[in-house]
C-alpha cells in the first residue's frame, strides 16, 4: 500500500504539489492522471525519496521509502527510462543493479525475457530506441520481484504489442495482490487497465474514485434511437430531466432516460424501433471535463 498524507512540495515560489492525500490499495491498478505540470512526477519522486516534501509524508507498506532495507525488492520504480549508462549493455546494466541487492543472475535473465529484450540484451543501452529503453526500464523495475510498482508513463514509445503487454502485466500483478500506481496520458489505455483513478490538476487532487464512478459522474449516457416515427416518439419520451435531439431524420439522441424506459414507451405506443443503443461516456471525456480549468499549458484550439 502507498499512502500520501497532506503532501506539499514547493520550488521557490512555485507550489508543484499542494496538500495531496490519497491511498493506493493493493490488488488494484491505480491510474495517476493529470495534465502536464499537474504534479504527478513530483509526487512519484517524493514517494521514492528522490524529492523531499516541503510538508506531509508518504509511506510504502507502512514505511518511509528511505527506511527500506532493500528498496528494489519492495518497490519497482520506473520514473525515467533514460536513467541508464549509455555505454553499458542492457545485460550489464541489469547485472550491476542486481549485484547491489544480491539478486542472482538468473533473475536478470528472467526479466530480460519477460520484457522482450533478449535480442538486444548485449547491445549498448545508449543506442536503444525509445520503446526499447522503456522495456529496459520496466525490466529494471521488475528485477527485485517487488510487491509495489510505481510506473510513470511505461507505455511511452512502445508499439501496440508492447502496450498490450504492459496492460496485461500490470493487471496480472494487481491480480496477485500487488500495489500498482500507473501514470499515463493515454486515456483509452488507462480505461482498459485501471480499477481506480487519482486525478491531479495544478498540484491538487481533483478526483479520487473508482474508474467507473468517475466516468459516470463526469459524463452523460446517451441512447441512440432510430424509428420511422421518431418525431412521435420524441414527444412521448420528452420530460423535464430528459434531453432529446435529432441529429438526422428518423434518429434521436436521448439523454436522461434509459434504453429500457424508451423501449417500453415505444412498445406502449406501438412505435417500431430500428435501433436502440446505449453509449456511455469515456474516461477521456470525463478527464477533459474534470481538468478543463486545471490545464496549466493550454494549446490554441483550431477553428
Amino acid at each position: 500500500m502507498i499512502v500520501a498524507e497532506h503532501l506539499t512540495k514547493r520550488f521557490a515560489d512555485k507550489t508543484a504539489v499542494d496538500d495531496v492525500s490519497f491511498t493506493v490499495q493493493p490488488g488494484k491498478v491505480t491510474g495517476f492522471l493529470g495534465p502536464n505540470g499537474a504534479g504527478k512526477s513530483t509526487t512519484m519522486r517524493m514517494i521514492v525519496g528522490l524529492d523531499r516534501p516541503t510538508s506531509g509524508r508518504t509511506t510504502v507498506a507502512g514505511q518511509d521509502y528511505r527506511a527500506l532495507r532493500a528498496p528494489i525488492t519492495e518497490v519497482g520504480v520506473l520514473l525515467d527510462a533514460k536513467a541508464v549508462h549509455g555505454g553499458r549493455s542492457a545485460l550489464n546494466h541489469l547485472r550491476a543493479i542486481a549485484a547491489t541487492h544480491g539478486i542472482p543472475r538468473s533473475r536478470v535473465d528472467e526479466v530480460i525475457d519477460l520484457a522482450g529484450i533478449g535480442s538486444v540484451a548485449r547491445k549498448r543501452a545508449g543506442k536503444f530506441s525509445l520503446g526499447m529503453g522503456q522495456r529496459l526500464g520496466i525490466a529494471a523495475a521488475l528485477l527485485g520481484d517487488p510487491h509495489t510498482l510505481i510506473l510513470d508513463e511505461p507505455v511511452n514509445g512502445l508499439d501496440p504489442e508492447g502496450v498490450r503487454w504492459v496492460r496485461e502485466f500490470v493487471r496480472h500483478a494487481a491480480g496477485e495482490g500487488r500495489t500498482v500506481l500507473l501514470s499515463s496520458h493515454l486515456m483509452s489505455e488507462m480505461a482498459q487497465t485501471a480499477d481506480h483513478v487519482v486525478v491531479l490538476g495544478r498540484g491538487k487532487v481533483l478526483a479520487d474514485a473508482p474508474l467507473g464512478d468517475l466516468v459516470r459522474a463526469w459524463t452523460t449516457t446517451t441512447v441512440r434511437v432510430q424509428s420511422p416515427r421518431a418525431t412521435e416518439l420524441a414527444s412521448l419520451v420528452a420530460g423535464p430531466d430528459i434531453r432529446v435531439t435529432s441529429p438526422a431524420p428518423g434518429v434521436l439522441d436521448v439523454e436522461g432516460a434509459t434504453a429500457a424506459s424508451i423501449g417500453d414507451t415505444a412498445a406502449h405506443g406501438g412505435i417500431p424501433l430500428h435501433e436502440l443503443t446505449t453509449t456511455s461516456g469515456s474516461l477521456e471525456e470525463a478527464y477533459l471535463a474534470l481538468t478543463e480549468t486545471a490545464v496549466e499549458y493550454k494549446t490554441k484550439e483550431f477553428a
